[in-house]
Order: C-alpha cells, then sequence, then structure tokens
C-alpha cells in the first residue's frame, strides 16, 4: 500500500518537486550540472517508459491522419517564427536579441515535448512523429528561415540531428514497445511506476538546465525573458487554438499546441553561438529553461481534465 502511494504522491507533487530542485540549482549549480553529459540517457529512459505504455497500432492510426501531421508541420515553421519577429519588434529587442529569438523560432520540435505530451496524456504517437517529420525537415527550413528573416546562410548537419532523434526518441521508444508486445502480463504490475519515473527525470534535467544557465539567470535579463515567455506561451495557444478551428480533438490540440510552443532550443544556441556571437545565444538558454517549466505546469493542468 505504501509503495503505490510514493507515485500517486509525485505525480500530484510533480510542480512543487521540480521548484525545490530547481532553487537548489541556483544556489549551487554543482549539485545538478553533472547531469549534463546524461540528459540524452535521462530523455531515453523516459522514451522507453512510454513505449511501454503503446501499441503498434497507435503508430498506424497516425499514419492514417498524415494531413493532421502536415498540418502540424506547417504551424510549427510558421507560427515560432512569426512570432519571433513580431514579439521582438513591439519589445523593441536589442539586434542581439532579435538574432536569438528567430534562431529559436526556426528550430524544429524538441524532444522534450514527447515528455510533457506523454506527462499531459496527450496523443504521445503524434507527437513523436512530428518530431520525427521537424527534424527531418530541419536541414532544409531552418537555414531557409533565418536567411529569409536575417539575411544570414547557416549550415546544420542533417545526419546529425536524425540520429541524435533516432537514439534519443525513437530507438528507446520501439525497444518499449517491443517488450510489451512480447511479455505484456509480467510487465503489468510495474506501469504503473513509469509516469512517476518520467515526472522525477524531467525534473533533475530542468534543475540541470536551470544550473548551467546560473550566470544568466541571476542577471535577469528581464525584456529578453519576457520575450521568450511570450513566445512559448503564445506559440501554445496558438497552436491549440488553430487546432480546435480545424476541428481536431481535444487530445490533438493539446498535442499539436505543445509541438508549436516548445522547441529545440539547444539546437537554438548551438546556431547562436557558431553563426551569430553569444550574446545572441541568450534567448535559446532562457527558451529551454522557461518552456519545460511552463510545459510541465501545462502538463500537471491538461493530465487531470477531459481530453475528449
Amino acid at each position: 500500500m505504501y509503495m503505490e502511494r510514493i507515485p500517486q504522491f509525485i505525480e500530484r507533487q510533480f510542480i512543487g518537486i521540480a521548484v525545490v530542485l530547481s532553487c537548489v540549482a541556483l544556489a549551487y549549480p554543482p549539485s545538478f550540472t553533472w547531469v549534463k553529459p546524461h540528459i540524452p540517457l535521462g530523455l531515453g529512459i523516459i522514451m522507453f517508459g512510454m513505449g511501454l505504455t503503446l501499441e503498434f497500432e497507435d503508430f498506424r492510426e497516425i499514419l492514417r491522419k498524415w494531413p493532421l501531421v502536415c498540418f502540424g508541420m506547417v504551424m510549427q515553421y510558421l507560427i515560432m517564427p512569426l512570432l519571433a519577429v513580431g514579439i521582438s519588434f513591439a519589445l523593441g529587442l536589442p539586434a542581439e536579441a532579435l538574432i536569438g529569438m528567430v534562431v529559436v523560432g526556426a528550430c524544429p520540435g524538441g524532444t522534450a515535448s514527447n515528455v510533457i505530451t506523454y506527462l499531459a496524456r496527450a496523443n504521445v504517437p503524434l507527437s513523436v512523429t512530428m518530431t520525427l517529420a521537424s527534424t527531418c525537415l530541419a536541414p532544409l527550413l531552418t537555414p531557409s528561415i533565418i536567411y529569409l528573416v536575417l539575411e544570414r546562410r547557416i549550415d546544420i548537419d542533417f545526419g546529425s540531428m536524425v540520429a541524435s532523434v533516432f537514439w534519443i526518441v525513437v530507438f528507446p521508444l520501439v525497444d518499449g514497445l517491443v517488450l510489451r508486445r512480447l511479455f505484456r502480463k509480467r510487465l503489468e504490475p510495474f506501469l504503473r511506476y513509469f509516469p512517476s519515473l518520467s515526472i522525477l527525470v524531467i525534473a533533475l534535467l530542468i534543475a540541470c538546465i536551470i544550473g548551467l544557465n546560473q550566470q544568466t539567470l541571476l542577471a535577469f535579463p528581464v525584456l529578453v525573458l519576457v520575450a521568450v515567455a511570450l513566445h512559448n506561451g503564445l506559440g501554445l495557444a496558438m497552436g491549440y487554438g488553430l487546432a480546435r478551428l480545424a476541428r481536431c480533438s481535444r487530445r490533438d490540440a493539446r498535442t499539436l499546441a505543445i509541438e508549436v510552443g516548445m522547441q529545440n532550443s539547444g539546437l537554438g544556441v548551438a546556431l547562436a553561438v557558431k553563426y551569430f556571437g553569444a550574446a545572441s545565444a541568450l534567448p535559446g538558454a532562457l527558451f529551454s529553461l522557461w518552456h519545460n517549466l511552463s510545459g510541465v505546469w501545462l502538463a500537471r493542468r491538461w493530465r487531470n481534465t477531459p481530453n475528449s
């Protein structure tokens, strides 16, 4: 009985857990920065847990819904770049911050979106499919969007990006799917623990991100933080609103919102540093923190409301 209450407690308190770990990381970064080399492993563990809760038939259903995936891709690469430019001009951001906002806005969806979709009990197969599709399109679309807006040429390693998504997302997910198919009855008693494990892992990853960006956060660039929060929040809202206008179910609309509003900010930081300088990486670094915190809050809210 006691062991059964632990997962329930963690699931109810995961915002509080994330906040406590984040405060510790801000006060003493080394307590969590050691996690950095293990971030892909952490995401892989969560994706493996997702695979254990899914069926191969779930992905067959997504293939039949290919127009929905295409609709999501259009929103992904249209809404976020336009919001980045509009918000930057509206707030009068300096040139370096505007560049960083555009770079983040032009990036594909991040693997964290799959985790948040899972925690929100939305459509995980749709989320994974969209992340993979947007990543495959990124080597073409991300440089094109950046060139159209900033008139600067950049290059993205297609093989490296796809390989990263394969090993972090696809491989552990398929492993979980296969094990569920082969050992369904034996695994059933353990499945209830995976949501709470996912919550602890994502709280650990958020704390790591805060520790790595302690100096940036203590400097508290208020205007850029406001811009990042608006970028993420409006992306989530517009993704959900347009999906509902297109008569998507609440479950699919929530998934599309998460995919649109959560970016591969790690890629954004890397591109900004490489092609535009460290100052342009600030929006990406802040986005990496903010979209995880807002995603956890949103998952908590949606997890306890009807999906249909």
